[in-house]
């Protein structure tokens, strides 16, 4: 009779795959995984107690650094809350625009998801492809935010500025092109034999674990779990577009790999109904309670100006009262719970980040695998570090 004995190893936090530094205790019997404990904290910024030292607008800017590849997504859910808060009614334009920063978003982070993937499982070239397109859509977030990555685009009552009158062709151009861009993707991968053989069959996750472990975003919707908060809970335009939730039922790293391919795809269509009917009127609702800088404002000197953006940041002091407002991330669902006590700093704050609750169906994914899938697995999650230990 063979002698069975377990072995201990550590996975991380420094190993590349793990997309950060997260460390995996990994009980293996051979090379079969038999417990796999996720480790984390190695990342710890403490961004919830740092936003109740902070006013309403400084914490906009610890947002973008959770989830890092998508600021924008982190900024609107904070921002939806704080409106909540003070009662803002956003002005159609705003919504429009903020839901098609929300889309871009969308699209960066697959991007890079599908690149890091792949080459995980050895597709280098992959990551070579998607960066380019990834470039393009940073470019023109950059024209109009002034930033790449960490956006901090978004206000309560709308966003910064207006976007500049060639933003719509510039998008339309962008599509024309990536549209082609996601076809070469699938026919570098999706056909492939060691692709699928990598993919089909691996880390699989029932209906029922997801819904039980909290799962959300393609995660959940390739385990058969039919929830998606744009169409369900829409919030900005989203119930004024035309556009289909991607659902697969077989809960392997195959399907969670269509299902962002598909959203991908159903990105694209939802971008090209925003550009076709932005509406015309202001974008950013103007009020007492939100005191906003001039868009062409005169020289002044740095005493007037210190005051002025004093006041910005002051004008924010949301009435007693608590809100919660969560939206579909591309990762997942994440919330931001804040309550408010009258002053201009939020008196809690809780995050509620779709990577953390994510990740804990690690062992169920990887239990009864070999170790070499356990990096295909972790790519199938789409995890980021910065939100895991915010």
């Amino acid at each position: 009779m063979a002698r069975q004995e377990i072995m201990t190893i550590n996975m991380g936090p420094h190993h590349p795959s793990t997309h950060g530094v997260l460390r995996v205790i990994l009980e293996l019997d051979g090379e079969v995984v038999v417990n796999a404990i996720p480790d984390i904290g190695y990342l710890h910024r403490g961004v919830e107690k740092l936003s109740e030292d902070k006013k309403y607008l400084q914490v906009l800017p610890l947002t973008d650094r959770l989830d890092y590849i998508s600021s924008g997504t982190n900024n609107l859910a904070y921002i939806l809350a704080v409106e909540k808060l003070l009662g803002i009614e956003v002005p159609p334009r705003a919504q429009w625009i903020r839901t098609t920063f929300a889309e871009l978003t969308r699209i960066v982070s697959h991007l890079l998801w599908l690149g890091t993937h792949a080459a995980d499982i050895g597709a280098v070239t992959m990551l070579m492809y998607t960066l380019r397109e990834r470039e393009d859509i940073l470019d023109l977030i950059e024209e109009t935010a002034g930033t790449r990555m960490m956006m901090t685009y978004f206000r309560p009552g709308g966003v910064v500025n207006d976007v500049l009158p060639h933003f719509q062709t510039k998008i339309k151009t962008f599509l024309d092109k990536y549209d082609v861009k996601v076809y070469e993707y699938e026919r570098l991968l999706t056909k492939n034999r060691i692709w699928m053989n990598r993919t089909k069959g691996v880390g699989v996750i029932s209906r029922e674990d997801a819904i039980s472990l909290g799962l959300s975003g393609p995660a959940a919707r390739a385990s058969g779990v039919n929830w998606d908060i744009r169409r369900d809970e829409p919030y900005e335009a989203y119930d004024e577009l035309e556009f289909d939730v991607p659902v697969r039922t077989e809960g392997d790293i195959y399907a969670r790999y269509m299902c962002r391919i598909d959203e991908m795809r159903q990105s694209s269509r939802m971008l090209r109904q925003l550009i076709e009917g932005l509406p015309e009127g202001p974008f950013i609702e103007r009020s007492a309670k939100y005191v906003y800088p001039e868009k062409n404002r005169v020289k002044e000197s740095m005493e007037a100006m210190i005051h002025h953006f004093k006041l910005v940041i002051d004008g924010l002091a949301p009435p007693p009262g608590e809100a919660y407002s969560t939206i579909e991330s591309p990762k997942g669902e994440i919330g931001f719970y804040i309550v408010s006590d009258g002053s201009p700093k939020p008196y809690r704050l809780r995050i509620r980040p779709p990577c953390f609750v994510n990740l804990q169906s690690l062992l169920t994914m990887c239990r009864g695998n070999m170790l070499a899938d356990v990096v295909a697995v972790i790519g199938s999650l789409d995890i980021v570090l910065g939100e895991i230990d915010r």
